[in-house]
């Protein structure tokens, strides 16, 4: 295979920087350059409306009954070549690599009766990650799923019942998003879900770090990296969650099945997938599931608002064993499958410091005995970061972000890999252990109403948890239309 050509994402670097000035422009001749745009939370201004009568009220408007949303990613990685002691079947290659992703989502959501609202989503996605989504543990591309594919394919991602039963008291305005349709809701009130969708969709949200497609691209940015969240290969699963909110406060409790293979497909994948997906299925029904807890508190420092959210979580399934993978033929872990449970804690923290500049940090840890089934290797980790608007600048709907996490492994984790045990995203056939360390900046620009661009840069020093491999830099350019 020929080595992939680095200057070709040179020139990607160059078209986005193009566009981003272009983008600039055009709103310093529209605006002028001594007049600061409006910051992105406030609408522009309008004319002025006409009052209501004395004695009248304003009519209320009418809860929203449909909408449709489409989205559009395409995101663009590579790295130079680097040093590397010695490789295994999950390594990162060392020679300069290039890929790309691309996703496009088709949002539906209609108003059923009183509070019932029923989501819909179908996804398409195309692409592969650097060196097939292995290698870095903290991974570098949010939309690069583990299963890639070179011809686009279709599927199902999200079918889900939304309830909500308003418990009386003040009321407030919820907007329209791809999965809300908006309304006037009570601020006390209890929310059930059911159906298929990600569970990132209720649980370990964060205003600064959460959305790969405008956000940090890196997974342990928009999730914590030591939850080994329920989902098939491409982040979606089945279940139902429940939501009390009150003004100050929201408990959440979730139960999600988990599939009988590790980074597997659920049995309705076989059917909501094309072309369809041969293998894949379900664990044993109250056999394989997890559970999920959270707590959210928030809070107001001098005028400026804070989230503090505390999860934990538990994984039952037929789960490999690290300790006894040492002893099995060829240290392979699937010999070691019986039904276990594993069980981890996150802090989720976002904190605003001005109208333009928000912090955030995640926490985690997990108890690290048994394989890891879903989402990462890692057995704790820490990341802080911050996000910062362009209204400095005459540009309110840029977005400067700066993140650094640091993940580890467990003992027994360490010496699973030692002795060349393959996890989800790492086994170099050897091990000198470290911990991960990965920074990311970006900057997105928005080019016209509904294109983002974005750069971005990840730097990351003993991937996969290996000193004897990298350091290693990531470059990345991604365009998100979205209407």
């Amino acid at each position: 295979m020929a080595r992939p050509n680095l200057p070709a994402l040179c020139r990607l670097f160059l078209l986005m920087a193009c566009l981003a000035i272009a983008g600039y422009a055009q709103d310093a001749s529209a605006n002028g350059q001594a007049s600061p745009g409006a910051p992105p939370e406030q609408p522009q201004s309008q004319p002025p409306q006409p009052q209501a009568p004395a004695g009248t009220q304003p009519e209320a408007q009418p809860p929203q009954n449909w909408n449709f949303h489409v989205q559009s990613t395409t995101t663009v990685q590579g790295y130079p070549s680097f040093s590397a002691r010695y490789s295994g079947p999950n390594s990162l290659p060392t020679s300069s690599e290039v890929r790309e992703t691309v996703s496009l989502d088709l949002y539906s959501g209609f108003r059923l009766w009183t509070g019932a609202e029923l989501h819909l989503d179908v996804l398409t996605w195309q692409g592969f990650g650097l060196g097939n989504a292995l290698g870095i543990d903290d991974f570098t591309d949010g939309e690069a799923y583990k299963i890639g594919t070179h011809p686009p394919r279709a599927g199902l991602a999200r079918c889900f019942l939304r309830q909500t039963i308003g418990l009386g008291g003040d009321t407030e305005d919820v907007l329209e998003d791809p999965l809300t349709l908006a309304g006037k809701q009570d601020i006390s009130r209890l929310t059930f879900t059911i159906g298929q969708f990600s569970s990132k969709d209720v649980f370990d949200n964060n205003a600064y770090a959460n959305d790969q497609r405008t956000q940090f691209l890196n997974w342990a940015f928009t999730a914590n990296a030591a939850w080994d969240y329920p989902a098939d290969a491409l982040g979606y699963t089945t279940g139902v969650a429940v939501e009390l909110n009150q003004p100050r406060w929201a408990l959440r409790y979730g139960f999600f099945q988990i599939t009988n293979m590790r980074n597997g497909f659920l049995a309705e994948d076989r059917y909501l997938l094309w072309p369809p997906e041969p293998s894949g299925g379900d664990g044993r029904f109250w056999h394989a599931w997890d559970m999920v807890v959270e707590n959210e508190q928030r809070y107001s420092i001098h005028s400026h608002h804070g989230t503090a959210r505390i999860l934990g979580y538990v994984n039952a399934g037929e789960f490999g064993n690290y300790q006894a993978a040492l002893y099995a033929p060829g240290t392979n872990i699937d010999l070691t499958h019986a039904q276990r449970h594993e069980f981890g804690f996150g802090l989720n923290l976002e904190q605003e410091i001005t109208r333009n500049i928000g912090v955030f940090s995640r926490l985690g840890w997990n108890d690290g005995i048994n394989e890891a089934w879903m989402f990462t290797d890692v057995n704790h980790m820490g990341s802080v970061g911050v996000s910062i608007k362009g209204e400095p600048w005459h540009r309110p709907d840029d977005t400067i972000g700066v993140a650094a996490v640091v993940s580890g492994i467990s003992r027994d984790n360490q010496q699973y890999l030692a002795a060349g045990g393959l996890g989800i995203l790492d086994g170099d056939g050897a091990l000198n252990y470290a911990k991960e360390k990965v920074v990311e900046t970006y900057y997105q620009a928005k080019i016209s109403k509904h294109l983002l661009g974005a750069l971005d840069y990840q730097f990351v020093a003993d991937p996969a948890f290996n000193t004897a491999r990298g350091p290693v830099s990531v470059f990345g350019m991604r365009l998100h239309f979205e209407f």
